[in-house]
Parts: C-alpha cells; sequence; structure tokens
C-alpha cells in the first residue's frame, strides 16, 4: 500500500513539474499562466490533450514539436522527472507531516527557480514573495505566531547577510558577483530553515556550485552561473536530511 502511495505522490509530483515549467517559462515574460494554454515556445502550436501528459508526451512526440519539429527543451522532461522524484522521496521519508510540506515548498520554488534562472537568468520577485507568504503561512500554523516572527527576523537576517556578501562580491570582482534575485531568495530560506542553517545553506551551495562553475569557466570565461537553484539545492538537502544546529556545531568543532 506504501508503495502505491509513493507512486500516486510521483505522479502528482510530475504534473507539478509541468506546471512549474509554465510558471517559471511565463513570469519572467509577463504572460499569464492560466491563459492562452499550453503552446510551442518556437512556433506556438498550442499542443493537444495528449501532448500534455508529463513525461510521457516527451517520449511519445520524441523530444520534438509536432507542428514545427524542433527540439524541445530537455529542461520540461527534466523539471517533471525530477519534481516527481524529489515529491515520492520526501514523502517515503516523512510521510504527511509538516515536514514534507515544507520540503514540497522548497522543491516547488527550486524546479521554478530552475527553468526561470536557466532560461532567463533572473528570479522573478512574484515567485520569490508567493513562495515567502506559503512558507510563512505554514509556519503559523505549525509552531504558532512567535515562533513564525522569529522566523520572520530569520529571513531578514539572511537577506542583511547575502546583500553584504553582493556588495564585497562585486567590489572584489569589479562586476555583478550575484544577482538580486539570489538576495531575495535569501529571505525564503531564512523563514525557512533559520539564520544558522540558512548561513550554512550559502556555504553548501558554494561546494555544490563549484565544479559545474569551474567546468564552464574553463570553457567560457563570460558564462554565468545561475546561483539560485544551488541555494534551493541546499536547502533541501538541509531539511531533507534533517540537519539541526547541534549537529552543524558539532560537525565546525
Amino acid at each position: 500500500m506504501e508503495i502505491l502511495l509513493v507512486i500516486f505522490v510521483f505522479v502528482i509530483g510530475s504534473i507539478f513539474g509541468s506546471f512549474f515549467n509554465v510558471v517559471g517559462y511565463r513570469v519572467p515574460q509577463n504572460l499569464s499562466i492560466v491563459s492562452p494554454g499550453s503552446f510551442c515556445p518556437k512556433c506556438h502550436h498550442d499542443l493537444k490533450w495528449y501532448e500534455l501528459i508529463p513525461i510521457f508526451s516527451y517520449l511519445f512526440l520524441r523530444g520534438k514539436c509536432s507542428n514545427c519539429h524542433q527540439r524541445i527543451s530537455l529542461i520540461y522532461p527534466f523539471v517533471e522527472i525530477t519534481t516527481g522524484l524529489l515529491f515520492a522521496v520526501s514523502f517515503y521519508l516523512y510521510g504527511f507531516s509538516t515536514t514534507f510540506l515544507i520540503l514540497i515548498i522548497v522543491i516547488s520554488l527550486l524546479m521554478i527557480v530552475i527553468v526561470s534562472d536557466i532560461n532567463y537568468l533572473v528570479i522573478p520577485d512574484e515567485v520569490t514573495i508567493f513562495f515567502c507568504i506559503l512558507i510563512f503561512t505554514v509556519k503559523l500554523v505549525a509552531t504558532g505566531i512567535s515562533q513564525a516572527s522569529i522566523s520572520l527576523l530569520s529571513g531578514l537576517l539572511l537577506f542583511t547577510l547575502m546583500y553584504l556578501i553582493m556588495i564585497l562580491g562585486n567590489f572584489i570582482f569589479k562586476k555583478e558577483s550575484l544577482g538580486g534575485g539570489d538576495v531575495k531568495l535569501m529571505f525564503f530560506v531564512g523563514i525557512t530553515v533559520g539564520p544558522i542553517l540558512g548561513a550554512f545553506s550559502i556555504f553548501l551551495s558554494s561546494i555544490i556550485a563549484l565544479p559545474l562553475s569551474l567546468l564552464v569557466y574553463l570553457k567560457d570565461r563570460e558564462n554565468v552561473i545561475p546561483f539560485g537553484p544551488f541555494i534551493l539545492i541546499a536547502t533541501f538537502i538541509i531539511i531533507l536530511f534533517n540537519v539541526d544546529v547541534p549537529t552543524l556545531l558539532q560537525l565546525f568543532r
């Protein structure tokens, strides 16, 4: 029975992943996420119902638009599959719980940011604000007004820290070192995991991003690596593996 629930959560996750593709593609362009219906971004062909089935439609169409026959970006199936898998893993570990709810919120924001940051190098303020409100609401219901207020202060503290890091980076490298979207994203991270684990997420995300950054830098020094997804990946790892402050302090002794 449990494995059926995990499969069900995977399917639901892949459906959400398909929607996150739409949000990540349209919001940065100031397009409605409701109307018009889904279309090919290259020829604007309106997609039929059988072209909208997560994962399977990509395989059925062999990765090409049925109208213009241009390649469909691998980001689309990647987001659908990854969202489904991460939803399923989170449910398998935590079941229907507050932690599971927090994890799917982080995953949802992560997937949207992956699409928007890779395609446009931007994290829409509307998306960040929506998820900040959403995670604060969960904290408010789960922990009460006192702890939720502390979460808001944590968000402000992390935002300030990231802003100072951006100023320092801009001064050292004589160019933009971090995007404003990354700085605002830290407000969400602060609300979600608190100031200490939030600060650790900056360190962890830098470690995760380092190999890819070096690879891209060696290939083309002008290329830019979106940092937002790595911040959220680090935050997801911290929550998934239940890293707490005492454990973290023990690691750095």
